[in-house]
């Protein structure tokens, strides 16, 4: 049995679908013919949409730049163990209370302090090390650990950080955190 009928014999093809067949065919299952997908041409023109209707913003695109740059493929990630803001209870009545930090890379723990006016902390085992407070795009300020592991450093934390230790051959990057 035969659907087709005469006014289907004399219509114009081009007048139907890109695959050849009526509007009313949405089963998928067409000949697409040499058209090819092309995945690279599609995602140029979203990223250019993209560009053009939600832009990153200059700051946080310098900000990954800057994270990237940072990295250091031989450093161990120094996993935060204890957080006083999650980890502790508050205490009633005190106010400016400074923040504990644990941080620990296999044998390495750093202890970290940080108030208003800045931070100190300790690397145990006690050993000398040379520390970077890393804090967005600005360049790290550099503190240094005494033969005690100790050490300090005036600088007022804000916005997201992280601690870059470099102790002999080792190198050690806290996790980042907000002050």
């Amino acid at each position: 049995m035969n659907d087709m009928n005469d006014d289907d014999l004399n219509e114009d093809p081009s007048s139907r679908g890109r695959n050849g067949l009526g509007d009313d065919d949405l089963s998928g299952e067409g000949d697409w013919g040499d058209d090819e997908f092309d995945a690279g041409l599609l995602e140029e023109e979203l990223r250019q949409a993209a560009a053009v209707l939600d832009p990153v913003p200059g700051e946080l695109q310098q900000l990954a730049v800057d994270a990237y740059a940072l990295h250091d493929l031989d450093a161990r990630v120094a996993e935060l163990t204890f957080d006083s803001l999650v980890d502790a209870l508050p205490v009633r009545g005190v106010t400016d209370v400074p923040r504990m930090l644990t941080f620990r890379a296999g044998e390495v723990t750093v202890d970290v302090e940080v108030t208003a006016r800045g931070l100190m902390g300790q690397v145990l085992p006690p050993q000398p090390a040379r520390i970077e407070v890393l804090g967005g795009p600005r360049p790290g300020s550099p503190l240094t650990a005494d033969d005690l592991g100790r050490f300090t450093g005036d600088v007022p934390l804000s916005g997201p950080f992280a601690l870059r230790l470099r102790t002999g051959e080792d190198v050690v990057v806290t996790e980042w955190l907000r002050a």
